[in-house]
């Protein structure tokens, strides 16, 4: 019997299984669909449709890099656990590895070779090997023509694993292991610090005038005439900038300098122009809303009372 892509992706919705289990599944039985999900299910290879509802906010942030490009991505699982166990950490380090190859959105990412199969199979996989839930939940890539992409991890489980993955990105002809060392310092100060935008002209507008309108609000309580109240708001976002743009933000490493300072003192010191072209910060987890459970609770929903 002819095996569809329609029967295949049927298949699949029903089992959670891979695309490539799903159809070896199907060749198996002749195209019988229940039977199909019975013979994924005795491979163990149907249980990651049972998984799929429970939420995963734990897991690892995962970054690699090679030459002039670095890559990031966030691989959930639902414990901790998961995240100290050597498969699925390994898990995250290819798929990292494989994000350097793609344009580094989330469906070029899903979509990349991972042992032969696309990460999207290669997760589903572990989800039934190991029994938790996992999703794939964000990546991105940084690259400059010439330069370095340097990269941090916070928290680090294991070599490029961990609570938190920062890129940073240097633009410039200078030297490398120069631009490598601030660039690493840079990521670390953006681990600490999570500034919202590079700079005022990247910040989200909506964010900006939200601060703005809370800003007028406390100017006019003090009463004083608008030519004042106007100078008063001008001044407040000023020093809100300073406090969430990257390249207005005091250095961690030196505080004295902004961060844009720092940038500018190495291409003095270089003879060469150096530019902070854009950073990518992720936080393990943040925004996902978390199952809250007790642990009574928790014991009573396992033994069914």
């Amino acid at each position: 019997m002819s095996i569809t892509a329609a029967m295949v992706k049927e298949l699949r919705e029903k089992s959670g299984a891979g695309m490539m289990d799903c159809k070896k599944a199907l060749a198996e039985n002749n195209g019988d669909m229940e039977a199909a999900v019975d013979w994924l299910r005795t491979k163990g290879l149907a249980k990651a449709a049972k998984k799929a509802g429970r939420v995963a906010a734990e897991g690892l942030v995962g970054v690699a890099s090679e030459g002039n490009k670095a890559a990031v991505i966030e691989l959930n699982s639902e414990t901790d656990f998961v995240a100290r166990n050597e498969g699925f950490q390994d898990l995250v380090g290819k798929i990292a590895l494989a994000a350097l190859g793609t344009g580094g959105t989330l469906e070029a990412v899903s979509a990349s070779d991972i042992d032969g199969k696309p990460a999207t199979d290669a997760i589903t996989d572990a989800i039934a090997t190991i029994g938790e839930n996992m999703t794939l939940r964000r990546t991105a890539k940084l690259e400059v023509s010439e330069g370095v992409v340097a990269s941090y991890i916070h928290g680090a489980v294991s070599e490029g694993k961990g609570k938190i993955g920062v890129l940073v990105a240097l633009q410039s002809s200078g030297d490398a292991a120069k631009l490598e060392a601030l660039g690493r310092q840079i990521a670390m100060h953006v681990a600490a610090s999570s500034p919202l935008s590079l700079n005022t002209e990247e910040l989200d507008q909506a964010v900006i005038e939200r601060e703005k309108s809370v800003f007028v609000e406390q100017a006019r309580e003090s009463g004083k005439p608008d030519n004042i109240i106007e100078k008063m708001v001008e001044g407040r976002l000023r020093k809100f900038y300073e406090e969430v743009t990257l390249v207005k933000q005091a250095f961690v490493i030196d505080p004295d300098k902004t961060v844009e300072q720092a940038v500018d003192a190495l291409a003095k010191e270089l003879g060469t122009d150096v530019k902070l072209t854009g950073f990518v910060r992720f936080a393990l987890g943040e925004g996902i809303e978390k199952e809250e459970q007790d642990f009574a609770a928790e014991v009573a929903a396992a033994s069914g009372q």
